[in-house]
């Protein structure tokens, strides 16, 4: 009975050791399979690609930015940040610096969207979104609007962002048009502009202000329409119209 008591205990001293050898092992398999990140933010491309190499890390330039603190072609910014603690292999987003800005944003309102492409292209520039929105006043397809504006400084990206006229939206349910004399341009115009409806330019109306004798002294009258507010309108109070229909306001002035 001792001598079997005896073997069981070697066994089970055995099977101990076994599984303490099999976590140590696993404790230096899983962290020798860590690496930290270093800094690679000032490094060439070339230096970042080798140093990267060397603790088994993979690369990737995912954007270019404008940097007066960065010199052209090296790294200003990177993801995941130095001192982060991730596995072989991991895979790190660089950010190159093209330097300063040194090329003028151009204006390409009017253009339709392969005319601000070319005229992007030859300014070194590259095309970002583009969304679309109903316009009444200039081709389906024009650029009306750009982001940065024609000739802006201290850009970030390389890039401009056009929103382009579409067509009319004719899914877009009617309206009986109310009637905005008397009320203010602003909150006329901005319960236009929530119904989905397009507002037109608007016609500036100059007020003319007589003056009046009282007591020896000329004083003018104060007008009848306040400045801002709306003395006529197109179309007129209870007509039919829709997100094709420009509606154009006089306003004081």
């Amino acid at each position: 009975m001792l001598r079997a008591f005896r073997f069981l205990l070697v066994l089970l001293m055995l099977a101990g050791l076994s599984l303490l050898s099999a976590i140590i092992t696993m404790h230096f398999a899983i962290h020798g399979a860590e690496v930290t990140i270093p800094n690679f933010k000032g490094l060439t491309i070339a230096q970042a690609t080798s140093k990267a190499a060397s603790l088994g890390l993979n690369l990737s330039v995912e954007n270019h930015f404008y940097s007066v603190d960065t010199p052209a072609g090296h790294i200003a910014a990177q993801s995941p940040a130095p001192g982060t603690v991730v596995r072989r292999e991991w895979h790190v987003q660089l950010t190159e610096s093209l330097g300063p800005q040194k090329v003028a944003v151009p204006n390409l309102i009017g253009l339709d969207q392969r005319a601000a492409s070319i005229q992007l292209r030859r300014a070194s520039l590259d095309l970002g979104t583009t969304a679309q929105m109903p316009w009444a006043y200039d081709p389906p397809g024009s650029v009306i609007a750009q982001n940065p504006a024609p000739g802006a400084a201290g850009v970030a990206r390389p890039t401009a962002n056009l929103l382009l006229a579409a067509p009319s939206d004719t899914t877009t349910p009617a309206f009986v048009m109310p009637n905005l004399v008397g009320r203010n341009f602003t909150s006329a115009a901005l319960a236009i502009t929530h119904a989905g409806l397009k507002l037109a330019p608007i016609k500036a109306a100059t007020l003319s202000i007589p003056l009046v004798a009282s007591a020896g002294l000329t004083q003018p009258i104060q007008p009848i329409e306040p400045i801002g507010s709306i003395t006529a309108q197109d179309p007129q109070p209870g007509a039919r119209v829709d997100a094709s229909t420009p509606i154009q306001l006089t306003v004081a002035q």
